[in-house]
């Protein structure tokens, strides 16, 4: 499950992220509203948690705009949008849903409440898709477990994580750079060149499992169900 979550308090953006994480979620998180926007003109995920108060464009404008997108023919179904604020008061409740949001829980609150939230709108969607199946490889999302013919496959954190990250991808490029953010976000010693090195440890140990990592030059990597000889 791919996930876009939109905070700019940079630490409750990061507690909340490396829950989910833990929970085996993909996430990415912005900190403005305009680059949300932006990220939400080009991508697509399986929920959305938005924050109001955001630099750039208020958060009820990026739902806004989300949603006349959404109304187009060719604007696809609409992506559920969970509002995360501590705006309270009832008139901002009916504004925001009135907008398009799904569901609103407001700050503080427990990241229990907020998973089991997610996980509801994902039901509703119909997105939980608990198994991910490419060449001999599977994937199990609930668990977070990869097997190759049945057989568990030995990852580190870091190897699972660009895994379920390229897995949200399939047949489409991850950047260099984005792929590093995604599974380094919160080691601020890192090196981007690191990345490099967890996709090769990756590569190896899926050899024989009918997929194949590439590396596109300007583009970043590729996971994909691998042609037969």
């Amino acid at each position: 499950m791919r996930l876009l979550l939109v905070e700019d308090h940079a630490e409750l953006a990061a507690w909340v992220a490396r829950s989910l994480r833990q929970a085996g979620f993909v996430l990415e998180v912005l900190g403005r509203g305009d680059h949300a926007d932006q990220a939400l003109r080009c991508e697509r995920y399986d929920v959305v948690i938005l924050d109001l108060s955001l630099p750039g464009l208020d958060g009820l404008e990026v739902l806004r705009r989300l949603r006349a997108r959404e109304s187009r023919p060719e604007g696809g179904p609409p992506t559920p949008v969970l509002v995360l604020t501590a705006r309270g008061s009832t008139e901002e409740r009916v504004e925001g849903l009135n907008l398009g949001a799904d569901d609103y829980l407001t700050k503080p609150f427990e990241l229990a409440e907020l998973e089991a939230r997610i996980k509801a709108l994902l039901r509703r969607a119909g997105n939980q898709v608990p198994l991910v199946r490419l060449g001999r490889l599977e994937f199990d999302t609930t668990h977070r477990m990869a097997r190759i013919d049945g057989q568990p496959l030995a990852l580190t954190p870091r190897e699972l994580a660009v895994l379920e990250v390229l897995l949200s991808r399939i047949g489409r490029p991850v950047a260099r750079e984005a792929l590093f953010q995604q599974v380094f976000e919160f080691d601020a010693d890192a090196r981007v060149e690191a990345i490099e090195i967890y996709v090769s440890r990756l590569r190896k140990k899926l050899e024989g499992a009918g997929v194949i990592i590439n590396t596109l030059r300007g583009l970043g990597y590729l996971l994909s169900e691998q042609a037969a000889p």
